[in-house]
């Protein structure tokens, strides 16, 4: 068996409209984590979505929605689709089996649910599901300066977008470059340019503590920051903190008697639903964010670097997310 100190305390949900299963699986899984229930499988659907459990226990047949429909609806959502869900049933049809597990259901437990049983095949689970956060997590992040990487920033900049059109609320984005940053390899190497890089990376997580927020390490030297229920003023100004900030920060390189410094240039773009302007047409997408953030970069380097410029969007210039090329001179 799985004793509960060798599983890290997570999560648990259970949704069952029997309330005597609720009771034993409650006394048997306290243990293993914050135990949380819902006899009524329409509340249970919303709990899960509030809270997102590790682990959800879920009776197969209930008044209302079943548990196959509870569980269809949340692997379909990307919020909830980690979840992992263990059906609790009386039923052993061969058919109901195939269509749970069809659905993302990893495991049955049979009623009347024997607490060794249950206690194994939970811990067994947990520690799944432990292992699987680590890998995704580890998948998603710049191994360097330890923020997020692209493919993280790409998948949470397509959700706060949709967010942010349903909810009709500001989003915005900085596009951050590190100013000569190949000259400074050059004269401090690339050890040298590494701390830089982690100095400016410590100074982007700073600023970004709220939920929603988001720093990333964009490919290279260049970074960027999401900033939900954001609007262009507030941008900009967190933006030119940002910069005052790390122009101001001594990096120590190993390489020099003295610290070095690095300066940044900022890009920033707001979407803001709102306004109604610009005219987006049907079907604006966030790749027009990316883009207009990334023309204001330019910008601010071509104005001289060091710099904060902002860009309104405009939807008749080509929504595509941009690739390398060369910085303008000097």
């Amino acid at each position: 068996m799985n004793e509960p100190s060798a599983v890290a305390r997570r999560l648990i949900l259970l949704v069952d409209d029997d309330p005597g299963t609720i009771q034993v699986l409650y006394r048997t899984l306290s243990s293993y984590g914050d135990v949380r229930f819902s006899t009524s499988a329409a509340e249970g659907l919303q709990m899960a979505r509030d809270l997102q459990p590790d682990l959800l226990l879920l009776d197969l047949e209930m008044p209302g929605i079943s548990g196959l429909e509870v569980c269809r609806q949340l692997k379909a959502d990307p919020r909830t689709a980690d979840i992992v869900v263990m059906f609790v049933t009386s039923h052993h049809e061969t058919d109901l089996e195939v269509q749970a597990f069809e659905m993302g259901a990893v495991d049955f437990i049979a009623k009347p649910v024997r607490p060794v049983v249950v206690q194994a095949r939970v811990g067994t689970q947990l520690r799944l599901k432990a292992l699987a956060d680590a890998l995704r997590q580890a998948a998603l992040k710049d191994g360097l300066t330890g923020l997020a990487n692209r493919a993280a920033f790409e998948a949470q900049l397509a959700w706060e977008w949709r967010r942010a059109l349903r909810a009709a609320v500001p989003l915005s984005l900085l596009m951050v470059d590190v100013d000569h940053f190949k000259r400074f390899n050059d004269k401090y190497g690339h050890l040298g340019g590494d701390a830089a890089l982690q100095q400016v990376a410590a100074q982007l997580q700073r600023a970004t503590q709220r939920g929603g927020d988001l720093a990333a390490r964009f490919g290279g030297e260049e970074f960027v920051v999401l900033l939900a229920d954001t609007g262009g003023q507030a941008a900009q100004q967190l933006a030119e903190r940002l910069r005052a900030a790390i122009a101001a920060v001594a990096i120590d390189v190993e390489s020099s008697s003295e610290p070095a410094r690095v300066t940044v240039s900022i890009g920033v773009a707001t979407f803001d639903a709102r306004s109604g302007e610009p005219s987006f047409g049907a079907a604006p997408k966030p790749a027009t964010l990316v883009a207009a953030a990334d023309r204001a970069l330019y910008a601010a380097k071509a104005a001289g670097r060091n710099q904060v410029a902002f860009e309104p969007l405009d939807a008749s210039r080509p929504a595509r997310l941009p690739t390398a090329r060369a910085a303008p001179a000097g």
